[in-house]
């Protein structure tokens, strides 16, 4: 592997993973990235019933073989996994803890989903002392800045194992395989739109010494287009999965994704997405198992890092410029905050 600082961190804060994954920050901790299957070995579906069979089979499978429980929150992706679930399996659901603050909770949702299916609902507390406790760990294992998402989904990979499980479901790639983003397939984007569109940090603005990286863009460039589903159940789905993998690998327990174990057989739709029908495929399959439920919005795992991250008042390394965090959003805060962790703990030794 090359070892290129530089680039690792401005690829960090674009994309959140490694677009090349020969360069690594460091030869102690090399780069730990997913790899997707090749597509002809996925399950083919072509509406929400093919869905509903596969998962039917698959789930009863996995739980025939292990002690498995399900990470279940209050949308629609992992309400139909749950369905299929025994009858008394473990469900976890996040809620995030902010002292004094009211934020997203998901929790009555995701009852109601495991009371209909008769599961076992239990919920984790996540704070912000869960993110300094474990990010260190994650991203020593990853061997780069980790997403968010992976300290929540370490610390259910934990209380899962402390139940007795050894395997856990999540609902993961039912967005980036049937349109369920509708901001970045809201229209047709020039290369130049998506890349200022979709990288989550630009590293001119946060590092003194970049690269700009839009190799990952460029495959998927069509006279001067870029082809935004490929983009996300290529790309975007390995850099999401890995986040995944790399806490469920970290705890020691099996990961299983069934959503990211089919493809979409057919040209996605745009027309019904841009007037409003989401992930339609996921939606027909939800509205067979229950009828008359009314669909929750899509939101994204909770994660309250504007709250968390309102009073950090930036990087002190030398790669970054003074107040670049300034005006950022938490999420945004939250990726120079990881980077520049790693960057120390890499110096630490």
């Amino acid at each position: 592997m090359i070892i290129d600082r530089t680039y690792c961190s401005s690829s960090y804060l674009m994309f959140r993973t490694m677009a090349d994954p020969n360069r690594c920050f460091s030869e102690e901790y090399p780069t730990n990235l997913y790899k997707h299957p090749a597509r002809t070995s996925l399950y083919p579906v072509y509406n929400g019933k093919n869905l509903l069979e596969y998962f039917e089979e698959r789930i009863s499978d996995i739980c025939a073989r292990s002690k498995t429980a399900l990470a279940l929150s209050g949308g629609i992706d992992s309400a139909v996994l749950a369905h299929f679930m025994p009858k008394g399996s473990i469900v976890y659901t996040f809620k995030c803890v902010v002292p004094g603050v009211k934020v997203t909770d998901e929790t009555p949702t995701a009852a109601r989903y495991a009371e209909m299916n008769g599961l076992d609902h239990r919920i984790i507390e996540v704070y912000w002392d869960d993110f300094e406790k474990y990010a260190p760990i994650l991203m020593k294992h990853k061997g780069a800045p980790i997403h968010s998402i992976e300290v929540q989904i370490y610390k259910a990979a934990l209380q899962a194992l402390s139940d007795g499980m050894d395997t856990i479901i999540f609902g993961e790639s039912a967005d980036l395989n049937y349109g369920g983003l509708s901001g970045l397939l809201s229209k047709d984007w020039t290369v130049g739109e998506f890349i200022d569109r979709y990288s989550y940090v630009k590293p001119y603005q946060v590092l003194k010494e970049f690269d700009l990286i839009t190799e990952p863009y460029k495959r998927h460039e069509y006279d001067g287009m870029i082809n935004v589903h490929e983009f996300c159940r290529g790309f975007f789905l390995c850099e999401a999965m890995g986040s995944y993998t790399n806490a469920c690998q970290t705890a020691g327990i099996e990961l299983k994704t069934p959503y990211a174990e089919t493809t979409l057989a057919e040209p996605l739709d745009l027309h019904r997405i841009r007037a409003g029908e989401n992930k339609y495929v996921v939606r027909e399959a939800f509205s067979a198992l229950y009828p008359g439920f009314v669909m929750p919005p899509k939101t994204p795992m909770p994660r309250p890092m504007n709250e968390w991250m309102a009073n950090w008042s930036g990087p002190t390394r030398p790669e970054f410029w003074p107040h670049c965090t300034d005006n950022m959003t938490g999420d945004q805060k939250w990726m120079v905050w990881a980077l520049e962790r790693f960057l120390n703990m890499l110096d630490e030794k």
